[in-house]
């Protein structure tokens, strides 16, 4: 091996060894895994990898025939467990891998942790790469800084890369990163999503698990092309203003041989004890928190997202996995902590780091916890006691309103509350409302096979669906497919069908969402206090007869308040009385019956007149018809001349 002395890119210095042993070293991706670089004038590449139980550590690959002896890495004298050094004459894309040897006499291949870029699955080689990119989003990340991502709009657009569209012309092949750049940010422009939020695209050997059982943190699956491809698709995003949101999975991994577990011999990056480091529902391993190592790791992993890819957001999947002990667990299944309780306080120190260190690096840059219990403080800051999230998946939400939309319109009278719940505890967090892939999947049928009623009344109710989602406080989330009422269960080995939005009713779903997007992007109210209950307030949620809710969605201005009314059930309420804020005239701005998204076309364009009838508690009222199964919006106009 050719001295490392002179060279400090490639070298750990002490000061690096110092941070990554304190789990405080966020870029320590720059330093370990492999770097192409020159030492004493040679060009070549530097490796380095973390594996303090192992006798021997080689680097292994096509460059040297795969070789076991050919190229060994030296054990650092400072006790931090790294082996290191410098292969000359490779660079770029060259197959690799670490053999190692414990002092058990256990002996492995394993792929690189802190790899940038693997072999395309199933082949396990790590990849040789660097990540030079001439980036043209300036524009973006500065108005990035300009404003807090939750005082703006957010509906975002969930999406699995591998089943968005194939190209059937070739057998039904991925599309790639590239191909995707081409039609990705304009579909988005024009629905008018804020965000689309990519489940995981780090590497994983199993297609099937939808990427949440990762093996490479650090690159983007090759299935669909180079770092390189994946940072043009984010750069062509981020000039047609969509933001990105990645899936982040630092909760399991999964126990293929050639990744994190048992990997020098020893359980390293896991629990040695399965109680604490074996997930029993996904057959994974589980991170220990505890160790610094990992932690580095891992929240480097987050940073370096953030950095070398200009992600816009990180959402954490499996939150509640992480904050209990016995997640999943029977009695005896699980170790109490220090104090006898459930609560993981390695995995809650962990997240307070990891929301600590996103912030402080990028403060323009947002993170969602995807956490299904009731855990206090998601969403609260640090320094007051709280997780450190700025937003939480409301999870109950989704499941109440499912359950709701679900039930036959005849039976919705004796489930008024299970509607009107959430605004119970819509501010203790601050939410975003998930209609996610997990809830069209695994035989649950998909949002439009969900609605009951002949095909007229599964739209009506799909339509009434998306214009209540949007009156309701939080941010937005719409798994693809439901955009145009696919029929079919979300299937990911095969694209969208994309030909049902050729038919009159799927095409209308598509853009009743459209103008969706569009009244929350230009309507204050929507957004200015959409965590806050100073942004909301129920007008009537108690009509369990009619199945009738009606609230008011605030702004900063008054001016801008909006009225929703939302019927559901098939009939048509004619002279429905709804007390309002204000005397005066009122213009209906939005409504889901309308004959473009395939309604009856119940609607009212002209101004209505509020009457001195107290309604509501409140002084004057609107006498409205209200279309069958659907959503009006209406806006305040003037008060009359003679006020």
């Amino acid at each position: 091996m050719t001295d490392l002395q002179n060279n400090s890119f490639a070298r750990l210095s002490d000061f690096d060894i110092d941070l990554f042993r304190a789990g405080t070293h966020y870029h320590v991706y720059n330093k370990l895994g492999s770097h192409v670089t020159e030492v004493d004038g040679q060009h070549g590449t530097y490796f380095s990898v973390w594996a303090p139980n192992a006798k021997d550590v080689s680097v292994i690959g096509n460059f040297n025939s795969w070789d076991r002896t050919g190229n060994p890495l030296m054990l650092r004298r400072d006790g931090s467990g790294v082996w290191e050094g410098f292969v000359p004459q490779i660079g770029r894309g060259e197959y690799y891998k670490y053999f190692i040897t414990s002092h058990s006499g256990y002996q492995v291949e394993k792929g690189d942790p802190y790899a940038v870029y693997w072999e395309t699955p199933p082949r396990t080689a790590s990849v040789v790469w660097d990540l030079q990119y001439e980036w043209e989003d300036a524009e973006w990340l500065s108005k990035r800084k300009s404003v807090s991502p939750l005082e703006k709009p957010i509906s975002i657009y969930e999406m699995h890369i591998g089943s968005w569209r194939r190209v059937h012309e070739e057998e039904g092949r991925f599309m790639t990163y590239r191909e995707l750049a081409a039609e990705l940010p304009e579909y988005c422009s024009y629905m008018g999503f804020t965000h689309v939020e990519f489940m995981p695209v780090m590497e994983h050997p199993f297609y099937g698990s939808w990427g949440y059982q990762l093996t490479g943190y650090f690159a983007p699956s090759s299935r669909f092309g180079t770092p390189q491809d994946f940072m043009y698709l984010v750069d062509a995003l981020h000039k047609a203003g969509i933001g990105v949101i990645l899936d982040w999975v630092p909760s399991h991994f999964p126990t293929d041989e050639h990744g994190l577990g048992y990997f020098d011999g020893t359980h390293l990056y896991e629990h040695a004890d399965p109680r604490k480091g074996f997930h029993p529902d996904w057959k994974s391993f589980i991170f220990n928190y505890g160790r610094n190592e990992v932690k580095a790791f891992l929240i480097s992993n987050a940073i370096y997202w953030l950095e070398k890819y200009h992600i816009d957001a990180l959402r954490v999947d499996a939150v509640a996995s992480m904050l209990y002990l016995d997640y999943s667990r029977s009695e005896g299944e699980w170790i109490p902590n220090q104090y006898g309780g459930r609560e993981n306080l390695e995995a809650i120190e962990f997240l307070k780091e990891f929301n600590t260190a996103v912030h402080q690096y990028f403060p323009d840059v947002f993170t969602v916890a995807e956490e299904s219990t009731a855990w206090p403080g998601v969403t609260q800051p640090v320094q007051n006691g709280g997780l450190g999230f700025d937003m939480k998946w409301m999870m109950g939400w989704m499941h109440d309103t499912l359950s709701y939309f679900q039930k036959d319109p005849v039976y919705r009278s004796h489930h008024q509350g299970q509607l009107a719940f959430s605004t119970h505890y819509a501010f203790t967090e601050k939410f975003t409302l998930p209609l996610s892939h997990d809830e069209v999947v695994y035989g649950k049928h998909s949002l439009i096979n969900k609605m009951p009623g002949d095909s007229w009344q599964q739209f009506a109710n799909l339509r009434a669906l998306y214009g209540y989602m949007f009156g309701h406080p939080g941010a937005k989330l719409l798994f693809m497919g439901a955009d145009f009422a696919q029929r079919h269960e979300w299937q990911h080995d095969f694209s969208l069908d994309w030909d049902e939005n050729l038919t009159p009713a799927h095409r209308g779903i598509q853009l009743l969402l459209k103008d969706l997007n569009e009244l929350y992007a230009t309507q204050p109210a929507l957004y200015e206090k959409n965590f806050s209950w100073e942004g909301f307030e129920w007008i009537d949620n108690q009509d369990s007869t009619n199945s009738v809710f009606s609230w008011i969605r605030k702004g900063n201005d008054p001016g801008d308040n909006l009225i929703f009314i939302a019927n559901l059930t098939p009939v048509v309420r004619t002279n429905y009385r709804v007390g309002v804020p204000e005397p005066g005239y009122y213009q209906e701005i939005f409504n889901t019956d309308n004959l473009k998204y395939g309604g009856s076309d119940l609607v009212v364009p002209e101004m209505q007149e509020s009457y001195p009838i107290p309604k509501h508690s409140r002084i004057h009222s609107l006498p409205l018809r209200i279309p069958a199964l659907a959503v009006v919006v209406l806006k305040y106009v003037k008060g009359f001349d003679w006020l």
